[in-house]
């Protein structure tokens, strides 16, 4: 709390120097850290708008798409009914507010809200589906079948709309119409993977098995990332007798995932039923450390451990299975021959006479009589009906523990509906794009699987110097870590440090970088810039300083082309969008067209500071292969493919491992309608580990 009050003194004392100018201008910092995802850093950052000037609505607007972005739905509220307080007629507050609402579960409240933004923005396509969204999620089907149609009138080429009308009808039981309407939405999107994932549901509700396999297939081609389709691909092969095909379907959901527990319990199940009973209970000890109330994962590990002969291990996982459901007679039968195993007689036969009373009490009518089998792998799956064969995840009845689990129907439905709130506007594209470019950092997301340590000499060189309180990273911007709370006062106090050092020597350059790298992590572009340049000025010869330039210039060209090229008619604030089957997507682009003519040129000449500034870098500095890659993205951003061809061919030969160049090279080939080597490249890219690669091959070849 004390570094925070730092931070929050910083911006007061900035404030009280110019209200209006330096108002106006944290505002804009703050919008720029809302659209990199700095949500924290941007909340922050509205406070202090609001804390000087209440009166204005904007500031609660985009607090409240902050804290949408970070799942607190009651103060996204609250905020909207601020900025609704000061201006009534704003409408994209009654959008946030409505998404706030409907994540809450609120639906009613939410279709006011989006009924009342509409009236104010007709025929707002983000809002129309929302709102379409919120009847089915009540079950009020008429509106919603009514409401759809008013959608599909307004956008007929709008896949989602027919994706949303087959699952309200799959719920409604009528498969015939629900498949009619996923099957016009690949028609109209065949590239968009949840549409062969929804219809692929009703093949195999309806045992059509092959055919749900097809679609999982294509799902999986055009979404690779995504485990829900490999854990429904692996219950279809476990139904067509494929244990091989379901077994590596969840090991791949496992190599994305190591702790999903859907992927982890069937598998452990899979292991048992073929024998391989030592890594079976590894899975198994994997679910219950993540849920330790898992009771079915602590029975069949205790069968497990009987198998193997560990008899202690299974008497204390029957212990506690037997504590939570004292009546399950399968229970006491295992404990009492895994007791027997261990020469204890007499806890043998207590175990074995509270079975035959169970059993007794069964055959009088005094419990049900349905007993499930002692023995976690199913003999023969031809013989089950598919109730038989799987549970949902939520259904916690102990005598289904040898069931492979499905996502509950709710989940499903809040899958294929969404109510999550995240992700930035520029990745609600479905086009197809180049990896983005590398930037300087302290901080890093979670690497992700097969992902790669970059290391360059010169950023080695430059840590081992020590002039930094923290060791710079090169990172790709996909793994830019926001900052948290901490982060951001431990950077403003750093500001106010370097000031200190800077009055008192003026002329050291490694102060101003120092300062320079805060600003641009508080995502303060403009004096991040006014520090780059200052260092620079006292030594030419500083690579970094020209490579951080770029960086900046970059992102503050990319926001305001953003706020540039938005489309007047779709929402066109930040982070602001519902999220459906993990797939974003808007008709907003952050590289629109530019109308004016001023505006293009000024365009221009951002680009020509850029690329002057990655000269630079790979003047003093051949090696460095960041530059050449990034120069190259500018080079496809401006749409010279040629130039970029050669930057990315630079950097591959300096890094013949370099996944992003192959992919970005790949791109700019097809771009030039070089097929063959398009492919070639993008397929070395997969190989390396991006595999959206596979999916822009698979387009391809189709």
């Amino acid at each position: 709390m004390k570094k925070i009050g730092v931070f929050v003194f910083f911006l007061l004392s900035i404030l009280s120097l110019q209200a209006q100018v330096n108002t106006d201008r944290v505002m804009m910092v703050g919008r720029n850290a809302l659209y990199f995802e700095d949500y924290i850093l941007s909340i922050q950052y509205f406070n202090s708008v609001i804390r000087h000037k209440p009166w204005l609505h904007e500031p609660y607007f985009y607090r409240a798409v902050a804290k949408l972005s970070l799942d607190d739905y009651k103060g996204a509220e609250s905020d909207c009914n601020m900025c609704l307080g000061i201006n009534p007629f704003y409408w994209r507050a009654y959008y946030a507010r409505g998404i706030a609402r409907q994540s809450m579960e609120m639906f009613e409240l939410a279709i006011q809200d989006y009924t009342r933004g509409l009236e104010l923005q007709p025929n707002d396509r983000s809002m129309m589906s929302n709102k379409t969204i919120a009847y089915i999620q009540q079950k009020d089907y008429d509106n919603a079948e009514k409401y759809l149609e008013e959608l599909i009138k307004a956008y007929p080429k709008y896949s989602f709309s027919y994706l949303t009308r087959g699952t309200m009808y799959l719920e409604k039981g009528d498969t015939a119409l629900a498949l009619n309407d996923y099957t016009k939405s690949i028609e109209i999107d065949p590239y968009y993977a949840p549409c062969y994932g929804n219809r692929a549901i009703i093949f195999f509700q309806t045992n059509r098995f092959q055919e749900a396999l097809a679609d999982l297939n294509e799902a999986i081609h055009l979404n690779t990332g995504e485990s829900g389709y490999y854990i429904n691909r692996g219950l279809v092969r476990y139904h067509l007798n494929d244990l091989r095909g379901a077994m590596a379907d969840y090991d791949q959901v496992i190599s994305m995932d190591s702790r999903n527990l859907i992927a982890r319990f069937n598998r452990g199940l899979l292991r048992f039923q073929v024998g391989d009973n030592n890594r079976a209970i590894e899975d198994f000890d994997v679910v219950v450390e993540i849920e330790p109330d898992n009771y079915m994962a602590y029975y069949n590990r205790a069968l497990l451990n009987h198998e193997t002969g560990n008899y202690a291990g299974a008497v204390r996982d029957f212990d506690k299975v037997l504590n939570q459901y004292p009546d399950f007679l399968p229970g006491y039968v295992s404990r009492s021959e895994a007791k027997r195993a261990m020469n204890d007689i007499a806890g043998a036969d207590l175990d074995y006479w509270k079975a035959v009373n169970l059993d007794e009490q069964n055959r009088r009518g005094q419990r049900p009589t349905r007993v499930a089998s002692t023995n976690a792998a199913d003999p023969n799956p031809d013989e089950q009906t598919e109730e038989d064969r799987t549970r949902e995840q939520s259904d916690h009845n102990i005598e289904k523990f040898n069931r492979l689990v499905v996502y509950d129907k709710e989940e499903e439905q809040r899958n294929r509906y969404q109510s999550d709130v995240r992700g930035r506007v520029q990745d609600r594209n479905v086009q197809i794009d180049i990896e983005p470019y590398f930037v300087l950092s302290y901080y890093e997301k979670d690497q992700q699987l097969n992902s790669r340590v970059n290391y360059n000499q010169t950023l080695e060189a430059f840590n081992a110097r020590m002039i930094l309180s923290w060791k710079l990273l090169i990172i790709n911007r996909n793994h830019e870590a926001a900052l948290t709370e901490e982060q951001i006062a431990t950077h403003f106090t750093s500001i106010n440090e370097y000031s200190s050092k800077i009055e008192n020597n003026s002329l050291n350059a490694d102060y101003y970088f120092g300062r320079g790298m805060d600003y641009m992590l508080v995502q303060d572009f403009s004096e991040a810039i006014i520090n780059f340049n200052r260092v620079i000025d006292i030594n030419p010869n500083y690579t970094l300083s020209y490579f951080n330039r770029a960086i900046v210039r970059y992102k503050q060209l990319e926001y305001n082309q953003y706020l540039s090229s938005s489309n007047p008619n779709e929402l066109n604030t930040m982070n602001l969008q519902l999220r459906r089957d993990n797939i974003l997507q808007s008709s907003n682009s952050i590289q629109g067209d530019f109308t004016n003519h001023e505006t293009r040129e000024n365009k221009t000449n951002d680009y020509e500071l850029i690329l002057r500034d990655y000269d630079m870098v790979i003047q003093q500095n051949p090696d460095f292969i960041y530059a050449y890659y990034n120069r190259g993205n500018i080079r496809c951003i401006q749409r010279d493919y040629r130039a970029a061809i050669v930057d990315y061919s630079e950097a591959i030969l300096r890094d013949p491992e370099f996944a992003e160049a192959y992919f970005n090279r790949g791109l700019s080939r097809l771009s030039l309608g070089d097929a063959e080597r398009g492919i070639a490249d993008l397929s070395k890219a997969g190989e390396l580990g991006l595999l959206n690669a596979y999916n822009i091959i698979k387009r391809m070849t189709n």
